[in-house]
């Protein structure tokens, strides 16, 4: 059973966490880098309007105005002044603890001055200019040049407080509608799981309708593949009750003292027939199952096509001879070898047989063949019985399928041969292909890479 996540662990609040997370990141992110921007464009301005400030009494001072009027002009704003003459500091207490030696220094040497520094514990800017009868200063407080900021700040904070508000909301629906597809497809995935073949509405994302498209198609196939197997089941079930009910009606007939003494050899063939066929119908469906389960065992070795062909034809003509149907042998001139399982190679071999002789009716040809195809050795038994439509070809090796379509109305087996043939070449790294054969029936090709001369423990 899937584990149930509490909320906290759903993709949706996963989702939603992040964006407010980064919504809140962003926001407080976008506040504080404002805050420093508008605070230096704002400290900026105020040294620029200090300074031009500054250039206007010192050229006013140069023009032959008295310094003491000249600074009396800006003495009532918040912008202080004092005067410098011949080493001399006056002016307002500020600026005069502004003017250090230093800029006194710098005066007389003719060099303007423009500096932000702290003042009796205060923070000002410093704007002095030299003048031809020594210079002039001009401080103002940080705070009172910085004015337009605390009116500004609040105003800029409550702005991103609301953006950052309506970018969370949106991003919750984000996360809602992107968490929202993806739970429908984990809820069908979960009842597919249960056994529900349901289909997936398919919406949302383009990589979510694939998505989607994939459930469905998958629960379809699992429903098919089911269909087939319940079919498969009950069809073999029926095959295998035809041989118990032979079996079963004989045995209490020889239990009833109820078979004649002369009968007695005749019912116990019958019953070693029918044991015997329900014996291989046993052994199939256990190949079969072990084969899909990859639990089959394998002796891979060197197996020449020549003589298993061969060993295999004579077997198979006096069989053939037994139902009336002409056999073919056609071995070639060289031998091949292959890499393959020798015992599984021949199962699969008989099975082909077993199955065209089962189909075709007497008077036609079965042919076993062998030869080289490219750097194949390829083993084909054709047969001149019904044959296969160009459909039955496409699903000759799916397990039952010929079985359902021809149950009833020709000779079948159990629906399991073909299915292991497949099986068993292909887990030897061969390929076997259903075709039609030009006997008129139906031809069935095993095809396996041959070992060349160099891999070969003997020559060719």
């Amino acid at each position: 059973m899937r584990p149930r996540l509490g909320w906290l662990g759903s993709l949706g609040t996963r989702l939603a966490v992040a964006m407010v997370a980064l919504v809140v990141v962003t926001a407080t992110a976008t506040a504080i880098s404002g805050v420093v921007l508008l605070r230096r464009a704002d400290d900026s301005a105020g040294r620029r309007g200090l300074a031009m400030v500054a250039d206007s009494v010192a050229a006013q001072v140069s023009a032959g105005a008295n310094a003491a009027e000249a600074a009396s002009t800006v003495g009532t704003s918040t912008v202080r002044v004092a005067v410098v003459t011949r080493g001399r500091v006056t002016g307002e207490q500020l600026a005069r603890s502004a003017t250090t030696p230093d800029v006194v220094e710098l005066l007389d040497a003719g060099k303007p001055v423009s500096k932000r520094s702290t003042v009796q514990g205060v923070t000002v800017f410093i704007e002095g200019r030299p003048t031809n009868q020594g210079g002039v200063v001009l401080v103002q407080r940080r705070a009172d040049a910085l004015g337009l900021v605390d009116q500004v700040v609040p105003q800029w904070l409550w702005l991103v407080a609301g953006i950052g508000v309506l970018a969370g909301v949106v991003g919750l629906l984000l996360a809602w509608r992107v968490a929202r597809p993806i739970r429908r497809l984990s809820d069908a995935m979960t009842a597919l799981s249960a056994g529900e073949r349901r289909a997936v509405t398919v919406g949302g994302p383009t990589e979510v309708q694939a998505l989607a498209e994939e459930i469905n198609l998958l629960s379809a196939q699992l429903a098919h593949a089911e269909a087939r197997q319940r079919e498969f089941l009950v069809s073999v079930s029926h095959d295998l009750r035809t041989p118990l009910a032979t079996i079963a009606g004989y045995a209490e007939s020889l239990s009833d003292d109820a078979v004649p003494s002369h009968e007695l050899a005749g019912v116990g063939r019958v019953l070693a027939d029918e044991s015997a066929r329900l014996d291989r119908m046993v052994a199939d469906l256990l190949d079969l199952a072990r084969a899909e389960a990859d639990e089959l065992r394998f002796q891979i070795a060197e197996v020449d096509c020549r003589e298993l062909v061969s060993d295999a034809g004579r077997v198979w003509r006096e069989r053939c001879a037994t139902a009336g149907q002409p056999f073919t042998l056609e071995l070639p001139t060289e031998h091949l070898l292959v890499s393959a399982d020798p015992q599984r190679l021949r199962q699969a071999l008989d099975g082909l047989l077993d199955n065209a002789v089962r189909v075709t009716p007497a008077g036609r040809p079965i042919v076993l063949a062998s030869t080289q195809v490219g750097p194949d050795a390829v083993i084909s038994v054709r047969d001149g019985g019904p044959g296969l439509t160009d459909d039955d070809l496409a699903v000759a090796f799916d397990r039952g399928a010929l079985h359902e379509r021809y149950r009833g109305r020709r000779q079948v087996g159990t629906g399991v041969g073909l299915a292991l043939v497949d099986r068993l070449i292909r887990r030897q790294g061969g390929t076997v292909i259903a075709a039609h054969a030009p006997e008129g029936g139906a031809s069935f090709t095993i095809s396996l890479p041959r070992l060349a001369a160099s891999e070969a423990s003997r020559p060719g």
